[in-house]
Parts: structure tokens; sequence; C-alpha cells
């Protein structure tokens, strides 16, 4: 098991064109040195050096837990004003009738907030990834990732060459992140961040090699679809089994550590908090860092 993971790997450098990472990907394997959370995604950068513009994914280099507001409808105010105050905004397209045009809209009324444009889409397609990259998302959410082939389109569509296969368009990113001296196109690769979510047990007993993915940044353990696909509940010891297979799956691979409910921050009994909630760094909703309170969801018009 441990050649076959091996034989993967390398034939996943050579078709992302990922050296850097492989290479030290490899020396870690081969001399079992613990190093911090995401030295893989550490390695990666084409200048790891330079300060990003992706605020959320520096703050993970730095070693921060981060939190979201979630935006499923389109509502320039709202998101202008949320945007002041969490690490990043989640723009839901999975689960939402909320278009392109409309995050495309929300993105331009307020061009560089401090939380950073994440959308998750509905599918690993070029199509999807296209359009989210395009309008000026520093990130991407892959939901249901149980293959390495589905986190391998996640980063190749996600990145220009060499790194991936992102085509060139006509969209407002560059006119949202190339400003003050950037260049859009060589910076957004180091700036793009990619998180595969892991739902389902299948994905689980895959986690491993989706973390090996290079271009993979985050794995993000889905707590409610868990129980969903796995039929057990939070406090059952399998479920919170699945949760621990993850987190050494992602820290083992170099990767940052996610997780759906933001209780995961904290300690607790299982089902609640975890034991390891230093370890887990991205959090889908959870508190504002400035103790900003949102408005209550207004009836829909």
């Amino acid at each position: 098991m441990r050649a076959n993971r091996l034989r993967l790997g390398a034939s996943l450098c050579a078709a992302l064109a990922l050296p850097a990472v492989c290479t030290q990907a490899q020396r870690g394997t081969a001399q079992g040195t613990p190093q911090a959370q995401g030295w893989a995604v550490r390695a990666s950068l084409s200048h790891p050096s330079a300060k990003l513009y992706n605020t959320a994914k520096q703050k993970l280099l730095d070693g921060t837990q981060i939190f979201t507001y979630t935006i499923s409808r389109l509502d320039v105010r709202l998101y202008c004003e949320v945007a002041q105050h969490y690490d990043y905004i989640w723009f839901e397209m999975q689960h939402s009738t909320m278009s392109y045009r409309d995050v495309e809209e929300m993105i331009a009324a307020c061009p560089r907030p401090i939380a950073t444009p994440v959308i998750r889409v509905p599918d690993e397609f070029e199509s999807s990834i296209q359009k989210a990259t395009d309008i000026g998302a520093l990130g991407i959410v892959v939901p249901t990732v149980d293959t390495v082939e589905k986190a391998m389109a996640a980063a190749k569509f996600a990145r220009y060459p060499p790194q991936g296969r992102r085509s060139m368009g006509a969209g407002q990113a560059g006119s949202i992140w190339g400003v003050n001296g950037v260049n859009y196109r060589e910076t957004i690769n180091d700036n793009m961040l990619v998180i595969v979510q892991i739902e389902t047990p299948v994905g689980v007993a895959n986690a491993y090699d989706i973390a090996m993915v290079p271009g993979v940044d985050v794995l993000l353990g889905s707590n409610g679809d868990m129980t969903n696909f796995s039929g057990l509940q939070p406090e059952h010891p399998e479920y919170q089994a699945y949760f621990t297979k993850i987190h050494d799956a992602t820290l083992k691979a170099g990767k940052f550590l996610g997780a759906v409910t933001a209780t995961y921050a904290k300690p607790g009994a299982p089902g609640v908090g975890r034991a390891d909630f230093a370890d887990w760094r991205l959090f889908y909703n959870g508190p504002s860092f400035d103790g900003y309170q949102p408005p209550r969801p207004g009836p829909r018009r």
C-alpha cells in the first residue's frame, strides 16, 4: 500500500508539474520529519516570502484559525458590510439559485475587502471553476470529493499554467486584484486557495491520496453530510474516527485542515468539540474576528 501511494504521488507530481512540492513531500516521507501544518502549501508557492493578497490563505500560513460568513443570494449591502468582519466570505453556489452574475456584482461592488471571496462551486468542472475565478474569487470549494481524479480537476482548473490549465479570459478578476503594481497573471497561482470537501466514508478512505494532490490546499471535513452519507451521529465513535482519519491524512500530506462546524475549533466532548481542536484551521461560518454580530436574515422578497 505504501509503495502504491508513493507511485501515485510521483504520477501526480508529473501530471501537475509541481516538482518543488513533490521533492519536499518525498523527502519528508522518507525522513519522517514532522513539519508545521501546511508545509506543502508553503513549498508550492513561487514566491514564498511575498505577502499574499489572499488574506485568508496568508492567515492559514501564519498559523491562524479562520472563519467565514455565508452568502447565498444577491445582497450587495450585506456583502460589503460583513466582508469587513470575517476572514473570508463563502458564496454558496451548490445549494442556492444564486448566479455567477450575482456574485460578480457583489465582488465588484466592494473590491479587495478584508474578507477573501471564496465560492463553493457546484462541481469540479472547468466551466464552473473558470467562471468563479474569472469574476474574482480567490478561492474555490469543491463539494463531495471522493476521488483523486476529482481533486486533480479542482486543482488543475483553478490555476494558470504551468501549475494548472486555467484558460485566460476577459473577466473582472484582473481589474480587481491586479492593482497598485500587482501583476494578476503572475501572482494569482500563489494566491488561489483550493478547498476540497470530504463528505463521505469513501472520501475518508481516500483522504490521504486526495490530500497528496498538488494544488489542493485544504481538506474540509463536512460534518453534516458525513452524518447524511454514513448514517452515523456526530457522537458515534466511528464518525469521530472518520474525522481523525481526515486529520491525520491532511497533516501528513502537509495541507491545511478544516471542518464545517466551528465547534471543532474548541475542546469538547465527541459530537461537540475535539481534543485536537488546535489542529483545525478553516471553518464554515463561526465568529467574526472583531466581535461583530451580523444582521438577522430578513424575509425573501
